[in-house]
């Protein structure tokens, strides 16, 4: 019979840390602390087997749930020596979701359950405080209305500032007993006024099975829906719920909560970090509501605060605290995110996961562990996400550019970045969308609802919460720079403004935000790129010695083959050379030979394209230094190079020297329906040769002189773009061949050079055993081959893709990761025909593929031997491929 409840505490579990699947995140680390002998509040785990069934069967439970739940609380009271429902000792829980991914504050949360009217007396006697009796059951009825019977938070929390301000008082904790009683009935009041007359539940199990339905419907809500839409987690695998008994952090001054890792997650030092509140439970620190405190003396000295830090005000406690943090993070060999709670100087566990970081920490953690010899060089490399390296490749603040301050937080999230200022999510996300801006998100704090729109932002600027807020734990998961808990700053969100000191800034005014510094400036603050050293480095170092994919870049221009080769590529693996041709001092002579109607006209044209095309190749192949430059001659429709306006007709038509209505009767001619399909690629070579010639020739003579002048080893290899039939290669490699015979004789000097072609075609994948008689390398140009496979256009998608993602129809967007299924199968069988024909062939991928890690993986299991990319994606594919060598992905557990 199916198991549906698994029991911790009291030192034992019947679960463990390598239960996840079946526990959830937080069941199976509450389990494994249990059994480290750590002190955690007893309770148990509802499996994530129980929500797979609660939604595949109605919503409703397995037959014996129940049952499992009664008998798991009776071994939770047993070991507390409390009772469920109790007047006299009542055993409170809280309810909380653990999905098997970290998905913090997208699901909900329930405290202080098991209080009603009777049972609240019996905790004001047990604990001899009615204060904090009365305080945990105005929270629970607070928190359960809102979760479990949709009651919006503001309605409690107009009537509890109503009571501040009769009392004159600005804290919730300068209410006394009797006033939190009356905020107690004036909740009740509310709760029946907004359910129709129906009281709050005062029924115990009434309130658990509430709570229990709450945080799996929770699983489907809209916030947890877009924050594994944003991090790949499947809805299938469900999240446990977890009840445990409430330990609490509110009952005076020798109490506390907080919230704390085992290294710094912003730098990755090694240095205890964290944050606490006495007399508090543990939503007061992630709120924003009061300034937490620092647990070190170093923490406090480096926020400059002047609150006494754990160290200080609780020695003994905080003694036993770092002790589990030393031990946790030799258990788990990895930083540590951890809660805890102090009842009554008693230290209490409540939770450890792997710790959300920056890059910049996680490498740090990464490469410090492995010279710890707490894990293998080859871990460090699988523990860093690839994707999340982009945090590290885009600019910083320049600390020479001029800068306005406007107001100072806490360094949430490293970065710097600039955007228009706006109040919403729902603002920040249309502001993107729909008006292309690039968007600062300020708030006076954020929660979970706020998801989408700090996805889209730039950065985020809040002026409450700490370094364990809501926005600094999400913003560094995202990579987003975020300033935290800048109290200085005044958000009016009717008026739409920011005030500090005199200064105003309003809605669409641009800021910019150094989450590094917790600085925040008016305007734009120019930037400076990174140094990509120390950690880096050195992680990039042992991914070299491991990965076998070669990694190049999709390079045209000097800039980006240079910054390719500061990134490690080895080689360009596809050069478009038709964005050469839009050069203002190039684009006339292309358009005049696109008007020319003879042969000799173009060839005339073309003559004056020559000596730019021949520099291009001459400034990439010396900053290549003899690595592979892969050149795709002449790609798009003829008609894209064409003016549109009557301005620029005019100018071209006097150029040329012909009638404008010429120029309107080419663009006219060149017109097509589906250009994407029509005459581009090596149509226009074979239709137009001397096309083609003019750039093979342009190509020889920069190798001729690179090669001379360095004597350096230049080995172009020249791609026919969009072949289908072995006959257009054949035709396009002879007249290629003979322009080579004659650069040669001309400079009595020689190169090696190779003829391929790009396969983005299914045709063309399907006669790979042809082709490859004449290719003698193939480049699988994966953004018009996913296009021509699906059917369906990579600019016009964008509407449907989402709806059919949403629906199931397809996993990923295939245009941002392959489709493995259907274009990789194509891939495969080209690179299997095209090897049969000719052992050897050189196999490699220019698509944006190439710098997506699963589509990397593909690559690497097809037996590809390099990938290309975009220049600043090149780090990513370098570890991607380094993870896909050593047959692992990357970490939940980095940024």
């Amino acid at each position: 019979m199916t198991k549906w409840v698994y029991s911790f505490g009291g030192g034992k579990a019947e679960g463990r840390a390598d239960m996840k699947n079946l526990l959830g995140g937080k069941g199976a680390n509450l389990a494994e602390m249990s059994n480290l002998g750590v002190p955690v509040p007893p309770g148990f785990t509802i499996s994530t087997e129980v929500c797979t069934y609660y939604y595949g069967n109605g919503e409703t439970y397995p037959e014996t749930l129940k049952h499992e739940v009664l008998a798991a609380l009776g071994r939770v009271e047993e070991i507390i020596g409390l009772k469920f429902g109790s007047t006299a000792d009542p055993l409170l829980v809280s309810v909380r979701s653990g999905a098997r991914a970290s998905m913090p504050g997208m699901m909900d949360t329930i405290l202080n359950l098991g209080l009603n009217d009777l049972s609240v007396e019996g905790l004001a006697k047990r604990s001899g405080d009615p204060r904090f009796a009365y305080d945990s059951y105005r929270r629970f009825i607070q928190m359960y209305s809102n979760v479990v019977l949709g009651i919006d938070h503001h309605n409690f929390e107009e009537i509890l500032d109503e009571a501040k301000d009769d009392k004159g008082v600005s804290q919730d904790t300068d209410l006394t007993a009797d006033d939190l009683k009356k905020v107690v009935a004036k909740y009740k009041d509310k709760v029946k006024e907004q359910q129709q007359g129906k009281p709050f539940p005062q029924d115990v199990h009434e309130q658990l099975w509430g709570a229990v339905g709450a945080v799996f419907g929770s699983w489907m809500n809209q916030r947890a829906i877009t924050y594994r839409r944003l991090h790949d987690i499947p809805a299938e695998w469900g999240t446990a719920v977890n009840i445990q008994s409430m330990v609490f952090g509110n009952m005076g001054a020798d109490c506390s909560t907080g919230v704390c890792f085992t290294r710094n997650p912003s730098t990755g030092d090694n240095e205890f970090y964290g944050e606490f509140l006495v007399n508090a439970q543990g939503e007061d620190v992630v709120a924003g509501i009061r300034t937490p405190q620092q647990l070190t003396l170093a923490g406090k000295n480096a926020q400059s605060s002047d609150l006494p830090a754990m160290e200080e005000c609780m020695p003994e406690v905080f003694k036993e605290l770092n002790a589990i943090r030393h031990k946790l993070e030799a258990h788990y060999k990895d930083m540590q995110d951890m809660e805890f709670t102090v009842q009554q100087n008693r230290l209490w566990m409540l939770q450890t996961r792997t710790g959300k970081r920056t890059t910049k920490a996680a490498l740090k953690i990464a490469v410090d562990m492995a010279r710890e010899g707490l894990i293998t060089r080859k871990e460090a490399i699988k523990r860093i996400d690839p994707a999340s390296l982009d945090q590290l490749l885009h600019p910083t603040l320049d600390p020479k550019a001029p800068r306005t301050m406007l107001g100072r937080g806490l360094p949430a999230s490293p970065g710097a970045a600039s955007g228009k200022v706006v109040f919403s999510a729902e603002d920040a996300e249309d502001w993107v969308k729909n008006r292309k801006e690039r968007v600062i998100l300020v708030r006076i704090e954020t929660s979970p609802e706020d998801i989408g729109g700090m996805h889209v932002s730039e950065g985020i600027l809040t002026t409450r919460g700490g370094m364990t807020s809501h926005a600094a734990v999400v913003a560094r998961g995202m990579g987003t720079p975020c300033v935290a808990g800048a109290g200085e700053i005044r958000v009016d969100y009717a008026a739409k403004t920011i005030k500090v000191a005199g200064k105003v800034v309003g809605e669409g005014d641009v800021i910019t935000l150094d989450g590094s510094t917790g600085e925040v400036f008016i305007g734009a603050v120019a930037t400076i790129q990174p140094e990509l050293t120390g950690d880096f480095g050195t992680l990039m170092e042992w991914v070299d010695t491991i990965r076998t994919l070669k990694v190049r870049a999709n390079a045209e221009t000097p800039l980006d083959a240079a910054t390719a080769r500061k990134f490690g590529a080895e080689g360009i693996g596809l050069c478009r050379t038709e964005h050469m041709f839009f050069d203002p001092k190039r684009i006339i002579a292309m358009r005049e030979m696109i008007l020319a109607e003879t042969e000799k006209g173009r060839r005339t044209a073309l003559a004056k394209l020559l000596p730019y095309q021949r520099q291009d190749f001459i400034e990439l192949f010396e900053i290549m230094q003899g690595l592979p430059v892969t050149i795709r001659l002449l790609d798009p429709p003829l008609h894209e190079f064409l003016p549109h306006s009557e301005e620029e007709i005019a100018e071209v038509a006097k150029e040329a020297g012909v009638d404008p209505s010429m120029v309107k009767a080419r663009n006219a001619a060149l017109h097509e329906s589906n250009p994407m399909l029509g005459h581009r690629g090596c149509r226009l070579g074979i239709t137009y040769p001397e096309i083609y010639e003019m750039q093979a020739r342009a190509i020889f003579e920069a190798a001729v002189h690179v090669s001379r002048d360095t004597g350096r080893t230049v080995v172009p290899e020249i791609m026919i773009p969009l072949v289908g039939a072995k006959k257009e290669l054949d035709l396009l490699k002879t007249s290629i061949d003979k322009e080579a015979e004659t650069v040669f004789a001309e400079q009595q000097y020689s190169v090696k050079y190779m003829v391929g072609t790009m396969i983005e075609l299914p045709r063309a994948a399907l006669l790979a055993g042809e082709i490859a008689q004449t290719g003698e390398f193939f480049s699988f140009g994966t953004n018009d081959l996913t296009q021509t496979t699906f059917g369906m256009s990579r600019d016009d998608s964008g509407p449907f893709i989402e709806v059919y993602r949403a629906k199931g129809i397809y996993e990923h967007d295939p245009f941002a990761s392959l489709d493995q299924p259907g274009v990789g199968e194509l891939i495969k069988i080209a690179a299997e025909r095209g090897r049969a024909t000719r052992p050897g062939l050189k196999l490699g991928i220019c698509g944006e593929h190439g710098g997506d890690p699963a589509s990397i993986h593909f690559c690497q299991g097809a037996g590809l031997d390099y990938v290309s990319c975009s220049p600043y994606r090149v780090p990513i594919a370098r570890l991607a491929a380094a993870q896909a060598a050593l047959g692992g992905s990357s970490s939940s557990g980095t940024a």
